[in-house]
């Protein structure tokens, strides 16, 4: 078998059933042995390898499960280094399979095609785990290596390379079977500690991130039993279902801090409460997450449950004493207070909820770093985890329209909405092609202010209106969508929006809906918050 075929057949052994890959000569072999396996793995080509990797990534947030994209290396890798950043902020399965020049002359610096120095070091710093395929018998267990690693504790990105010509070697291979990770137990005592703390909590509050995706259910219950309110935030959206009476989103939850007397982070760097919202004496830290090093980040907790969060959600819940506890009037306070405030952002209140209303509720939002997006990862209503797709800490402008492509191709079944704006939209435009070369039907909503909006406003208010490489000279954006073959839409109100989506969805077709938006009210305010606790005690616990 050769290389390239092994690592194939790994690929499918692994259960992938697509991949997100640009051909090119250092990858032929490959590409030759993807299509021998075309009935059993798909190959989608986008125009370019951020989309590649972008692909794969809104597959792996979409599903929870490992995906890959292949490109070619240098020029190739670099290109779709910014999907791996982003990866790896969101703690995503993502395996980068890429190519490399020939083995005995990596790192001689000769000059040869698409040569990049030291191109394993650089996957290094944006992975998890990088690895290089040296001969065919090697490729099915660096595979499995690979993607356990990424599954194993906090889930990252995971890269291979192989070098031109080894892709076509023959050897006798043995393959290797998946290596699933097994999820972390709890350590009783700890349990019982945190148990303990949260017991005796009055004001206690709930804080999960991207690490409590799959632990909805034991999250539900747990949070039930001490009425405590669930603070969500982006990605993490829907874990507690938005219409549920404990789920809260960051405003709300910024004002249940100043009081609270316990919060428990789970799966969650918790960077901004702990670092700029502020912690005293009196509030008991408890930390549930299976990466050791974020549990001590910022702050000794009182009590550190290291533990995957169902195992460790549903042990807490377990030994905390049964009994009754009251419904909070402070949350429901809190919640009031945040309606009102959302009055403020009416313009994009009604698009966010025309969108609402005509998606399905089994749908995916994918919010780009657009003003829209900025409302909706704090009023957009999420019924379930994976539903709302965000890109984290990076903030990658522009990432939305590959993400969202590898979500509807990974779940086909699934309406994919994607919210966008025209500075980001350019950045994958030409993904359009793809989109209807393979037919993956995500509806576009392009909000279109004609500048890159948030640099607009930090201009105008903080600089003293002095504006500066934030305009946009935009196409139209409906003729452009037109000339790839895709309906598009033009829809400037929010009735004329729903309307349009409605259409859009009911195609099941690639799709775009334009939008002109005027200047909209800052979200900022209800994002950016102040300290509400002291800074000293947090001192003193970090370094006693």
């Amino acid at each position: 078998m050769t290389t390239a075929a092994a690592a194939v057949e790994s690929l499918i052994g692994h259960g992938l059933t697509a991949i997100y890959a640009l051909p090119g000569v250092h990858n032929d072999p490959l590409f030759d042995a993807l299509h021998a396996a075309s009935d059993r793995i798909r190959v989608i080509h986008p125009r370019h390898e951020q989309a590649a990797g972008y692909m794969a990534l809104g597959a792996a947030l979409a599903t929870g499960k490992p995906q890959a994209f292949s490109v070619v290396p240098g020029p190739g890798v670099l290109n779709a280094g910014a999907a791996l950043l982003n990866a790896y902020g969101l703690g995503a399965p993502v395996l980068a399979l890429v190519g490399q020049i020939p083995q005995n002359a990596i790192d001689r610096g000769y000059g040869h095609l698409h040569e990049l120095p030291d191109q394993l070091g650089l996957l290094r710093h944006l992975t998890k785990h990088a690895a290089r395929i040296t001969h065919p018998g090697e490729a099915p267990r660096l595979i499995a290596e690979a993607l356990a690693k990424a599954q194993a504790g906090r889930a990252r990105p995971v890269a291979l390379e192989c070098a031109i010509d080894v892709w076509g070697r023959e050897a006798p291979v043995p393959m290797v079977a998946p290596q699933p990770p097994a999820p972390l137990a709890p350590d009783p005592e700890a349990v019982a500690k945190a148990a303990a703390m949260l017991d005796r909590a009055e004001r206690p509050l709930i804080v999960v991130g991207g690490g409590a995706l799959d632990a909805a259910p034991a999250l539900r219950a747990l949070a039930e039993a001490l009425a405590a309110p669930v603070m969500s935030f982006r990605r993490a959206r829907g874990v507690l279902p938005s219409d549920h009476p404990l789920a809260v989103s960051w405003p709300v939850g910024h004002r249940l801090w100043a009081e609270a007397d316990a919060v428990l982070a789970v799966g969650t760097r918790l960077h901004l409460p702990l670092s700029v919202w502020g912690s005293d004496a009196a509030l008991k830290l408890i930390r549930l997450d299976v990466d050791a090093e974020e549990i001590e980040r910022y702050r000794r907790p009182d009590a550190a449950i290291l533990a995957d969060a169902t195992l460790g959600l549903a042990a807490l819940a377990e030994a905390l004493p049964r009994r009754r506890r009251p419904a909070r009037a402070d949350v429901a306070a809190a919640q009031a207070w945040f309606a009102t405030e959302l009055t403020r952002l009416a313009p994009q209140m009604g698009f966010l909820g025309a969108i609402r209303e005509a998606l399905p509720e089994d749908g995916i939002v994918v919010e780009d770093v657009t003003q829209m997006g900025f409302v909706g990862r704090l009023a957009f209503p999420v019924a379930a985890p994976r539903r709302y797709l965000s890109p984290g800490y990076q903030d990658n402008l522009g990432w939305g329209y590959g993400a969202a492509l590898g979500a509807k191709a990974a779940l086909p079944d699934r309406p994919v909405v994607l919210l966008t704006g025209d500075g980001g939209f350019l950045y994958q435009a030409g993904e359009m092609a793809t989109a209807m070369r393979h037919g993956i039907a995500v509806v576009v909503v392009v909000f279109d202010d004609g500048a890159f909006g948030n640099v607009r406003r930090i201009q105008a208010e903080q600089y003293g209106n002095r504006l500066i490489a934030s305009d946009l000279r935009n196409p139209d954006f409906v003729l452009l969508a037109e000339s790839f073959g895709m309906p598009a839409w033009r829809a400037d109100t929010p009735a004329a929006l729903r309307a349009a989506l409605g259409a859009a969805l009911s195609r099941n077709a690639p799709a775009l809906i334009h939008v002109r938006l005027g200047e909209v009210p800052s979200p900022w305010p209800l994002i950016l918050l102040p300290r509400v606790r002291g800074f000293e005690e947090v001192w003193r616990r970090a370094w006693p």
